[in-house]
């Protein structure tokens, strides 16, 4: 048996990971989940009164046509809430089986704190949980273990790595430990993928779940049929994890960085390019946006002549990566809001897109036309804010929405700043945008355009 321990119950790791292992015990497979809540709140009740037993359906476009799958999930062992049970929580460790520890604490779970005590719980980290429940498995003369959280920060397992390290040295622990967490065990980075939105709050699509499966189910979770898991191939990995489909696609690769910028740059750029076009065009959500002739069409072009050649050298591989992504935004059961993708606009355009902006220019001497156009559609709706209470809204053509991002930012256009001033300011984006020639007067008058009512896409 193949044990795995789960740092975290909510709907992505039970959409994700336990549908991989659970779909490997159908192939043949002996693998058992035990799940600790990371967290004081919430309870495991239903986990109880359903023998930690649920389903996920799996909805989406494959060819072209919606579907809707349906996954009974049976893998789970155990669950434990280690805020009542905390030394059962540390028993866990010193089971012979475990194999692997997932976890999914959210990007601020994986942090160092030095106030943290060596004997405090409730309050204190994930990693530092983490050190004590490794060092009672180091006492217990028991070799180590697999690291893999999937929380969406660069390098997760090398700063997961780093904390524990830290905690070890802060708590006075023996070298000898710190020995056996660097040679025992092994922190594998990952790059996970797959929308989850979880069990459905409206009434109709409840009540078409429960049809689908057959019986109510208080933990069934919605996800998409894309599944995308890319681990570090370091030690043996490979025995626990086999790769290809299994429910979700698993890789192993010793370079994660090739994934998690393709992932970064077709995927998220390409949403970040389309979403303050879209808005302004009145659409509400990206499906709304792909079904639009103008607007699909810019997402395309976008991709294909200005993200996909500088992604890699196989630029096929990153084409057939463009397709599912294209195929996943057409998904009509996501409802993914623009307004939600267009949080903290300008740091995600910084980090998604001003990479393959750059890497265009460099190659051409000149700016790519889309990506441009999409910035000043940026521009254009971040020109239109005004100060609302204690927010800011923004004026679009057809409605106002509220609009979240830096607050100086948002106060920088509200109180009159100009596009060019904006974008010259290395400290929002890294770098002064009007280097690069012709770019803001290009999007000065673009703005202008758009604001007349020209449509730029």
């Amino acid at each position: 048996m193949i044990r795995i321990l789960q740092f975290g119950e909510g709907n992505f790791l039970r959409t994700f990971v336990d549908a991989y292992f659970d779909t490997l015990n159908r192939e043949g497979g002996h693998y058992a989940v035990d799940i600790v809540k990371p967290i004081p709140l919430g309870n495991l009740d239903a986990f109880r009164r359903q023998d930690n037993r649920y389903h996920i359906v799996l909805r989406g476009v494959e060819n072209g046509q919606p579907v809707e799958k349906v996954h009974p999930i049976e893998v789970i062992d155990r669950v434990l809430d280690p805020f009542a049970d905390e030394e059962g929580f540390f028993a866990l460790t010193e089971d012979p089986e475990l194999t692997l520890i997932v976890s999914n604490t959210t990007e601020a779970g994986i942090t160092f704190c030095d106030s943290d005590p060596a004997d405090g719980f409730a309050q204190v980290t994930y990693p530092a949980k983490l050190t004590r429940l490794l060092y009672r498995r180091y006492t217990a003369g028991l070799p180590g273990v697999y690291l893999l959280p999937v929380e969406l920060i660069e390098n997760n397992a090398d700063e997961l790595y780093r904390c524990v390290d830290r905690y070890i040295t802060l708590w006075g622990l023996p070298e000898a430990f710190r020995q056996w967490n660097n040679t025992q065990c092994v922190y594998c980075n990952t790059l996970v993928d797959r929308i989850v939105s979880g069990r459905p709050r409206d009434e109709e699509t409840a009540a078409h779940l429960q049809e689908l499966i057959g019986a109510p189910d208080e933990l069934v979770s919605v996800g998409e049929p894309f599944g995308l898991w890319v681990v570090e191939n370091k030690g043996d990995i490979a025995r626990y994890l086999p790769t290809g489909m299994h429910n979700i696609e698993v890789v192993l690769t010793d370079d994660i960085g090739y994934y998690k910028k393709r992932k970064v740059r077709v995927l998220n750029g390409s949403h970040t390019n389309l979403v303050a076009a879209g808005l302004w065009l009145g659409c509400e959500t990206v499906y709304d946006c792909m079904v639009h002739p103008r607007l699909s069409a810019f997402l395309e072009a976008t991709l294909q002549e200005e993200i996909i050649p500088f992604v890699s050298a196989d630029t096929k591989a990153t084409g057939a990566f463009a397709s599912d992504v294209k195929e996943r935004f057409l998904n009509p059961y996501l409802n993914h809001q623009l307004t939600g993708i267009a949080l903290n606009s300008i740091s995600k355009w910084r980090a998604r897109d001003l990479c393959s902006f750059a890497d265009y220019y460099r190659t051409h001497g000149c700016s790519p036309t889309h990506l441009t156009v999409g910035f000043a559609y940026l521009m254009a709706v971040y020109t239109s804010v005004r100060r609302q209470g204690d927010g800011f809204v923004a004026a679009l053509p057809t409605r106002e929405i509220p609009l979240q991002d830096d607050p100086a930012y948002l106060g920088y256009f509200a109180d009159g700043g100009s596009i060019t001033g904006f974008m010259q300011k290395a400290e929002v984006f890294g770098e002064d945008l009007t280097a690069y020639e012709g770019f803001a007067a290009t999007v000065e008058q673009q703005v202008a355009a758009i604001r007349e009512g020209s449509v730029l896409v």
